[in-house]
């Protein structure tokens, strides 16, 4: 095992309070040599960063979204520095393609934040079929309230689930959706047969069979050139009526401007978490409408579970420590599919 090293943690004050809090701290602290710590205000820029990374001789960097961006002469301003351990998603805010191809490790939250997102996409998928969007506008600013013929709600017991991807948040949607005895299927060529045996997920043939024969289709694949905008307005309208479409996962793999005109007709129950453009705009056509449930990407790590990803990222400086593969480790190739 390697010496506990000297470990940079650079971050904002609520981002300690809420990544960081008492007993994770002290797990950190019993992984180094030594804790240096920074705010991400204390810096001027990125070459003020790495000087002050090679005069702590820190080894391992902690940081998250507010830290600055490393220099792009990292490895000669601060030689000593290995590998970030970044505790949130993104690492484009931080590092370049460039430090990867000098050697430098980087990884993120990874899959630790995969049950908190696959929640997010349970309560999405309830709450549209039980058109909470609608009625909370209705009960808040328009006195309304049930008719009793005619409420438009449904239950998520014994409906059909589709999962469009089969990554760990929808394997973690897959173990959610039991109790509720729903048929799951997926679309996601690549995954093993034996894989979704172990989860008594179905495989959909085609993405158009995946999305005509659900009920619900909750959105999880992965955003690659091939998938952008993959989600056309052919398979929106192929939903059956009083369906629901779910997006937790890309906003660009999903022609939105297409989504938009089909939840305008009123054919389906929409949710979202995620856009192609974010902060979405304030004209955006989503907005306003009854029939879709908006979040501002709000699926990932909820501030009580912050705590998650440092634990993850704790396990991964003991996996450095003893020379061992990195968990979710950022390559240059993940670097740019990444938004």
């Amino acid at each position: 095992m390697k010496q506990k090293p000297c470990i940079a943690v650079v971050l904002a004050d609520w981002e300690r309070k809420e990544f960081l809090p008492s007993q994770e701290r002290a797990a950190l602290e019993e992984v180094s040599g030594k804790l240096v710590e920074a705010f991400p205000t204390d810096f001027a820029d990125g070459a003020a960063f790495g000087d002050w990374l090679a005069k702590t001789g820190a080894e391992i960097l902690v940081s998250c979204w507010m830290a600055p961006k490393l220099p792009e002469d990292l490895a000669e301003r601060a030689p000593g520095l290995r590998y970030v351990c970044h505790l949130a998603g993104s690492v484009k805010g931080i590092v370049s393609e460039d430090h990867l191809k000098a050697g430098l490790l980087v990884t993120n939250w990874g899959n630790a934040i995969a049950r908190t997102v696959a929640e997010c996409g349970l309560m999405l998928a309830i709450a549209a079929l039980r058109r909470v969007s609608h009625w909370t506008v209705q009960m808040h600013f328009h006195g309304g309230w049930k008719e009793r013929t005619n409420t438009g709600t449904g239950s998520l017991f014994e409906r059909r689930v589709g999962l469009h991807g089969f990554g760990a948040i929808s394997r973690e949607l897959a173990q959610l959706l039991r109790p509720f005895n729903v048929e799951v299927s997926t679309y996601s060529p690549s995954v093993p047969d034996q894989l979704l045996a172990e989860y008594k997920v179905r495989r959909a043939g085609t993405l158009e069979e995946l999305f005509a024969e659900n009920d619900v289709i909750i959105e999880l694949a992965a955003l690659t050139p091939k998938n952008r905008g993959i989600v056309t307005e052919e398979l929106l309208r192929s939903i059956p009526e009083g369906g629901v479409f779910v997006n937790i996962g890309r906003g660009a793999v999903v022609d939105e401007a297409a989504l938009a005109r089909v939840a305008r007709d009123g054919h389906i129950q929409v949710a979202l978490d995620v856009y192609g453009t974010e902060p979405l705009p304030e004209d955006a056509e989503f907005r306003g409408m009854t029939n879709v449930l908006l979040l501002p990407h709000l699926a990932g790590p909820t501030v009580d579970r912050r705590r998650d990803a440092t634990r993850f990222g704790i396990e991964n400086i003991r996996r450095y420590l003893r020379d061992e593969e990195l968990e979710s480790l950022i390559t240059a190739e993940v670097y740019q599919r990444s938004t």
